[in-house]
Formats: C-alpha cells, sequence, structure tokens
C-alpha cells in the first residue's frame, strides 16, 4: 500500500464518516446464537403512541352500546385528568371480518381484511398511566429511562442479519417523535452499537456523499490506514465495549454510504405499489406515513433485523391533535388518524405478505395504554385507562385468526388470561428463539433480562 503523505492524510482524515476504517465488510458473528430454533428472524414492530383506544378499535363491547349514557357500575371513576362521565358507546359501528368473523372497527377496513392473519391479545395491562413512562414501558418493560429497548435487546441478542445497515432502525413519524422520544429506542446499558438508528423517509441521511475533491482511489487508502492504526489501538484495549462500538458506528456508517441512499430512494418502486401504500395521497401525513410504511419494507428486505415504525407523534397543546390522546374529541380525532393509520399499514401487510416476508417477519402492534369506556366529564372524548389495552402479533410463527384474553363487559379492566408488557416480549424473543430468562447482560451487580423477573410465552397465540 503507498503511504499518504503526511499533510495529505491530515487533512482528509477530516472528511468524518468516510475515513474511517471498513472492518466491519467481513461482520462479526452475532453476540449469541439463539437458544433453540427460532421462527422468526426479524420484527417489525408499528407503534401507535397517544394510547389508541381499544374499545373503539379492535375490542368490540355490545353493552357499552346497550348501556351508553348510563353511569358505568360502581363509583364514580376519577382516572388521569379527573371525573369520568357515564359509559360512551364507540362512535363507529364494528364489523365481523375475515372467515374468523372477528369485530373489527369500520375505520379500519383495510386492515379488517387481514383478520384471519393477526392474533389479538386483548387483555394487555399497564404499570403506568402516563405516556412518556407508557411508550418506554411498552418498549423496554420497564418505566423509567436508561433500560435498553426491546430491539436492543434483540440486536445484543442476535445481532446482524446485513452487514450495510444498522441491526436496528426506528422510523419516526413526520408529525415527530413520540412521548419520551429516543428513549424509546435506547441502548440504554448496552454497548452503544444496539442502540436504534432513528431514520425516516422525510429525513434522509445527510452527509453521506464523498467529497468530489476527493479522488476513490485517496479516500480507499484513507480507509486503509486508519483500518491499520485502529486495529492496532482496538487490540490493545480489548476490554473496551465502548471504544468497540464507536469504532463500529463509523465503519458501518461509511458503509451506508453506498447502502442508505439505495434503500431510502422509493422511486424506483412501481406505480402499482405506490398507490397500495397510498405513497401520493392528497392527506400529506397519511403520504408520509405511507412512504415510511414502505420504507420499513425496505429495510426488512435488506436484513435489517428489527424496525419499529410510529404511526403519530407526542402530545401537543392540543389533546389527540398529533397522536391517538383523544381526551375532549374522540369521534374527530379518530377520523383524523385512522385514515392515515389503515390503508399503509394494510397495504404494507399485504405487501410482506404477497413477497413471502412473512415466513421471517413478526409484525407487533403496540400502543402504550388503553382508554376508558367512559367520557370524560364535560367532553366526548376518553380519559387513560393502563388496566386494559390491546395488542396484536401476525407473521412468522403466530397463529392467526385468534383472540386471547377478554375484558370485562365494558372493557374497563382485564379480566380474563391478563397479560402483561414482560408476557408479550416473552413471546417476541420466544419467535425469535430466545429463551426470555436466558437472554441476560451483567450490570451493576445484576443479571438484567427484558422481562425483568416476570413474563411467561403467550403459547396460545403460536403457530
Amino acid at each position: 500500500m503507498n503511504l499518504l503523505q503526511r499533510r495529505q492524510f491530515l487533512s482528509q482524515m477530516s472528511t468524518g464518516l468516510t475515513g474511517v476504517a471498513l472492518s466491519r465488510l467481513m461482520a462479526d458473528p452475532p453476540k449469541h446464537q439463539p437458544h433453540f430454533p427460532p421462527k422468526a428472524k426479524q420484527v417489525l414492530q408499528i407503534f401507535c403512541p397517544g394510547a389508541a383506544s381499544h374499545v373503539d378499535l379492535w375490542d368490540h363491547k355490545p353493552m357499552l352500546e346497550k348501556y351508553h349514557g348510563t353511569p358505568l357500575p360502581g363509583a364514580t371513576e376519577v382516572t388521569f385528568q379527573g371525573k369520568n362521565g357515564n359509559l360512551m358507546k364507540s362512535p363507529w359501528a364494528f364489523h365481523p371480518a375475515g372467515q374468523s368473523g372477528k369485530q373489527i372497527s369500520s375505520m379500519l377496513p383495510h386492515i379488517a381484511r387481514h383478520a384471519d392473519d393477526i392474533a389479538f391479545i386483548h387483555s394487555m395491562t399497564s404499570r403506568t398511566n402516563t405516556h412518556g413512562p407508557g411508550c418506554v414501558n411498552m418498549n423496554s418493560c420497564f418505566t423509567r429511562d436508561g433500560f435498553p429497548s426491546a430491539g436492543s435487546w434483540v440486536s445484543y441478542g442476535l445481532g446482524s442479519l446485513n452487514d450495510n445497515l444498522p441491526t436496528y432502525i426506528s422510523i419516526q413519524d413526520l408529525r415527530g417523535e413520540p412521548p419520551n422520544g429516543k428513549a424509546n429506542w435506547s441502548n440504554g446499558f448496552l454497548s452503544a452499537e444496539h442502540q436504534g438508528i432513528s431514520m425516516a423517509a422525510q429525513q434522509p441521511l445527510r452527509n453521506l456523499a464523498r467529497p468530489s475533491s476527493i479522488p476513490p482511489a485517496t479516500e480507499k487508502a484513507t480507509r486503509d490506514f486508519l483500518h491499520l492504526i485502529n486495529s492496532q489501538h482496538a487490540a490493545a484495549r480489548a476490554e473496551n465495549d465502548e471504544l468497540r462500538a464507536r469504532m463500529a458506528a463509523y465503519e458501518l456508517a461509511a458503509k451506508m454510504q453506498l447502502t442508505a441512499p439505495e434503500v431510502s430512494d422509493l422511486s424506483h418502486e412501481p406505480k402499482h405499489i405506490q398507490d397500495l401504500y397510498g405513497t401520493n395521497d392528497s392527506n400529506k401525513l397519511k403520504a408520509a406515513y405511507a412512504k415510511n410504511c414502505l420504507l420499513a419494507r425496505r429495510f426488512l428486505e435488506q436484513g435489517v433485523r428489527y424496525v419499529s415504525l410510529y404511526c403519530a407523534s407526542r402530545a401537543s397543546a392540543v389533546d389527540g391533535l398529533l397522536n391517538w390522546d383523544a381526551h375532549k374529541t374522540l369521534k374527530a380525532d379518530y377520523e383524523r388518524h385512522c385514515p392515515i393509520f389503515d390503508q399503509p399499514t394494510a397495504a404494507l401487510l399485504t405487501d410482506l405478505k404477497q413477497r413471502g416476508m412473512l415466513n421471517d417477519v413478526l409484525v407487533v402492534w403496540c400502543t402504550e395504554f388503553g382508554r376508558m369506556p367512559t367520557h370524560q366529564e364535560g367532553t366526548s372524548g376518553r380519559d387513560h385507562n393502563p388496566d386494559a389495552f390491546t395488542t396484536w402479533m401476525m407473521g412468522a410463527g403466530v397463529k392467526g385468526g385468534v383472540s386471547y384474553g377478554e375484558t370485562d363487559e365494558f372493557g374497563r379492566r382485564a379480566a380474563v388470561d391478563i397479560t402483561t408488557v414482560y408476557d408479550f416480549y416473552a413471546t417476541v424473543l420466544h419467535l425469535l428463539g430466545l429463551d426470555h430468562e436466558k437472554l441476560t447482560y451483567y450490570h451493576n451487580g445484576a443479571n438484567r433480562r427484558l422481562t425483568d423477573v416476570h413474563g411467561h410465552v403467550i403459547n396460545p397465540i403460536l403457530a
């Protein structure tokens, strides 16, 4: 190799990410192998922040219709924002979907077509009724910041399926980040290489192109030289995880210069796919989310291990405007949010199925908690309900057309087969071939787990 002159080398080191070694071109092996043969290899997590109402979307309650306008049996409840009024039926009808006859809101006609492929979990419960801690809890099993998200645990447990893109990507909604922001895809106490990388169709990666003033041969020589000195530096500090993680991040960034622009370029998708998703819809929020759905599929195609896809953002000064937090005007809010969510999400599920990708991809839908079956006093909205909400799974290893757990007759509390976030992620890890009790990381004197000291696999929804 021809060594660069000293001045030339020092001036070109400042080009940043391009001037970093590419030692990960031969990918490191995963930190762990699966504990047993997996049913799924990848995860697509679809998250609707704001506490999407189970009794208005997925969990049909005829008794709400029968007793609409009457008090909830028992004492008048005071919840997150104060007193609750009488029982309030859903503003929309529910219709049976698929051969299973699953009752789904008429506001979600496209997703309803997938009812026979979905396993609904109707008895979920949360440890908090506040959005920020609730979102973090649904992503990490802890209500406090500082713990690794599920995607980070999967990255730590299984490593990467590709050599040119991150193992874990979080796709943010055009409207902004979810409550508590980056804590939702944090690596916590795991090394930095397992942190989720935030990307979106509306936020292309900057500074990926090689400066035109630097010839390709010069850039390669710089990378080769840095590879040499970085390898020597790391070898002398083998115990330094943060150093290795930082080097890996720079090396991955260099490789992403070639791969990320191509994967993020949606213009090569044919018109019928663009129309399926709705990427050119006149509703700009729907079109933006549709592009993110299409981007999620492309990332999964390229072997990204864990993709989180958000539909809506954090709270605003007006409840329910930017997310599913319909405290005051449920009907108007959900008639704004459901059309954004329905077609693009269903298109993504259809596209994954048609391409055979659901043989390897586990799809999960989440929100942080549910909503009350009553209206808030003085409003036509619903308050927070941590005692009952719905999540669902679909794809690799999942039995479709089934419902697990039940809420009570009004949807106020989980009543049958009560389920926790620990059970939810014990099941996700199980489908990935990981025993949630064995996937551990020693930190501050304890063998930490994603599921803390709890959790059981939800076997009835497994294929």
